[in-house]
């Protein structure tokens, strides 16, 4: 996904009606082939058929009669925004403004792997090879201005994304579409550099859509505070960069009554406010200034809770259990630097690591190692290759590391009482092997004498406390690590330059990897500002794993692709794995009607507001009506 950070997942968008089905008309109700191979219709999954057939009403798990109304108004902690276009690398930009103000052509479901349903194209139409897709726009389609969407301004959108105006992900993200072409006034076509791309058709229907006019007399690359025109369920409303961002519901929205909008974008207002310090945040959220808060802090979690708002039921405390991918969070070592090149040295500063003792000391035992890339899914690589994996594998034989066909991919399991002292010796043979020795108290290159000396970087006050003991026991085989705390906005700009030694970092994974593979592993993505190849994987056989991944067949074989893929890049030692929870933390003011939970947990866009349940918290909290 287009993102920077982790954060690679497509909210939902506005509401709907019961009659919508009926106002589409004939060309949506039906799936039709215009062409002996060439499939058109009303949505399209991955692999296989989508869950909700032609003339479906709404998704399940959203509440197709909540009503609209209210506030709900939130706490964002780190970077503010000095940008109100975050379609673009400069500046920061605010907060859900792709999620709320901008449709795309179409829009995917919560309880599905990867399937799409139609937005603002009305059909989708590809061949069996899916070596192309096109769109038919829905006629009724409207920017806020009430001006229509056109096939021009879905070409005009794409071209500027993919060109040097726009951020630098979307060449990676949309690298094998080669053509765009308008074939009708709501007719467009996107041409695909080779057939088998499988998620290809999907990710061009993610693409957000302009308008051409608006933007013919503004630079689309530069930083701007002006409110950008757009076509989603909400506008923009009061801002103040640094403190707030506001979103008013648009009445009048084109696609309230869609099958795939019924039970979102319910709030009349949404807001954001920021802060820079979690706990200034938390306070300010138990004292009623915010509604709802997703908890990150286990330490939090476990001792912040503890009041009166919450003994009476009118502050949530909610563990909301999910079967998403977690992903990968992890210490990244930048191997851009001299320093992590060699893959015995970051195994040996991966070994430093006591989890065990992090995680009863520090997190009450509220989480889990992650030992995937792919972790909490059947994409994670575990024990020894086998089966249609093994055979991916054995076609890199020589090319990626041996012990792969030999030894699982495993993590030291300390006892959590702070003796490493196992793990520290295989750290010293392996350091020794890589060519370092003891000088004094340090570690030196022993070539040159250079100490091993490197920086961590992070933004977060939190994460102080979690490095400390790591770099403790760094610092007991010679490493001297300094941890450098920044301000969000410096550290988000030295991310995207790669100008760091170590970072924490989270990749989030979709149930149905793909082409956003390329901005997290390729070669040309390590060159790439602003990708996510923060590592800086430059390595040839990755590359062509990451191809297998986005050429799969079917969903076998996307399996054994990923699984094959994260056994090598776990065997390259690339970073000091981390942490992921089973379940989301969530805390809420009683005031919201809440749909129930799905494979990916709960989302607050498809909540309500509940104005029974807001008249008890009359003077208690800052968005009550």
């Amino acid at each position: 996904m287009p993102s920077r950070r982790a954060v690679l997942s497509l909210m939902g968008r506005n509401a709907a009606g019961l009659a919508a089905a009926a106002a589409l008309g004939p060309a949506l109700a039906r799936a039709q082939s215009a062409a002996p191979d060439v499939t058109k219709g009303h949505g399209i999954a991955m692999h296989g058929a989508p869950k909700y057939e032609a003339g479906f009403t709404h998704f399940e798990y959203v509440n197709p009669q909540a009503p609209k109304g209210g506030a709900n108004y939130q706490g964002v902690g780190g970077a503010t925004f000095d940008n109100l276009n975050p379609f673009i690398l400069k500046g920061t930009g605010g907060g859900l403004i792709s999620t709320l103000v901008f449709d795309t052509l179409m829009k995917s479901s919560s309880d599905e792997p990867f399937s799409m349903y139609g937005l603002i194209a009305k059909t989708i139409e590809t061949p069996k090879d899916r070596s192309w897709v096109a769109f038919e726009l829905d006629e009724r389609a409207r920017f806020h201005d009430g001006s229509p969407i056109t096939a021009d301004d879905v070409v005009f959108s794409f071209e500027t994304l993919v060109s040097d105006k726009g951020h630098p992900q979307y060449r990676q993200y949309y690298h094998d579409v080669t053509k765009v072409e308008k074939t009708g006034p709501r007719a467009v076509k996107f041409t695909f550099r080779s057939a088998g791309n499988r998620e290809l058709p999907l990710i061009v229907g993610q693409l957000a859509v302009f308008s051409k006019a608006y933007w013919s007399s503004r630079q689309f690359d530069q930083v701007t505070l002006e409110r950008p025109l757009g076509s989603g369920p909400y506008k923009l409303g009061e801002l103040s960069p640094g403190r707030y961002i506001a979103f008013e519901r648009v009445k009048d929205y084109w696609a309230a009554d869609l099958p795939a909008n019924r039970g979102y974008g319910n709030f009349d207002v949404i807001r954001l406010d920021y802060f820079r310090d979690a706990t200034v945040a938390r306070e300010a959220f138990k004292a009623g200034e915010f509604d709802y808060r997703a908890e990150n802090q286990a330490l939090a979690w476990a001792t912040q809770y503890d009041t009166d708002a919450v003994r009476q039921g009118l502050l949530i405390k909610q563990e909301v259990k999910h079967s998403r991918p977690a992903g990968m969070q992890a210490f990244v070592m930048n191997t851009r630097r001299p320093l992590f090149k060699d893959w015995r040295v970051r195994r040996a500063v991966t070994l430093m690591f006591d989890f065990e003792w992090t995680n009863k000391n520090l997190f009450y035992g509220q989480y889990v190692r992650t030992k995937s890339y792919f972790a909490n899914s059947e994409m994670a690589a575990t024990g020894l290759p086998e089966g249609a994996e093994l055979k991916i594998l054995e076609r890199f034989k020589g090319r990626v590391p041996d012990t792969l066909f030999t030894e699982p991919y495993t993590l030291p399991v300390y006892a959590g009482d702070g003796n490493i002292r196992e793990g520290a010796r295989r750290a010293l043979a392996l350091l020794k092997q890589a060519g370092w020795e003891f000088k004094g108290n340090d570690l030196v290159d022993a070539k040159t004498g250079e100490p091993f000396r490197f920086e961590i970087l992070t933004e977060s006050q939190a994460f102080e406390r979690v490095y400390a003991p790591f770099v403790q026991n760094l610092k007991r085989i010679g490493i001297t690590a300094a941890l450098r705390l920044i301000d969000p906005v410096q550290y988000q700009k030295r991310n995207e330059k790669f100008d760091f030694d170590m970072v924490t970092e989270v990749w989030g994974q979709s149930e149905s990897p793909g082409n956003e593979q390329r901005s997290i592993w390729s070669s040309a993505a390590a060159d790439t500002e602003g990708s996510n190849n923060s590592i800086g994987v430059k390595d040839k056989a990755i590359d062509e794993l990451v191809d297998l991944v986005i050429n799969a067949a079917d969903r076998e074989e996307l399996v054994a692709s990923c699984k094959a893929l994260d056994r090598v890049l776990l065997h390259n030692h690339f970073v000091v794995p981390s942490w992921h929870s089973p379940v989301d933390r969530l805390v809420y003011w009683d005031k919201f009607g809440v749909s129930p939970p799905h494979r990916r947990g709960t989302s607050w866009l498809t909540w309500w507001f509940d104005p029974g349940k807001a008249a008890r918290l009359k003077g208690r909290i800052r968005s009550q009506p």
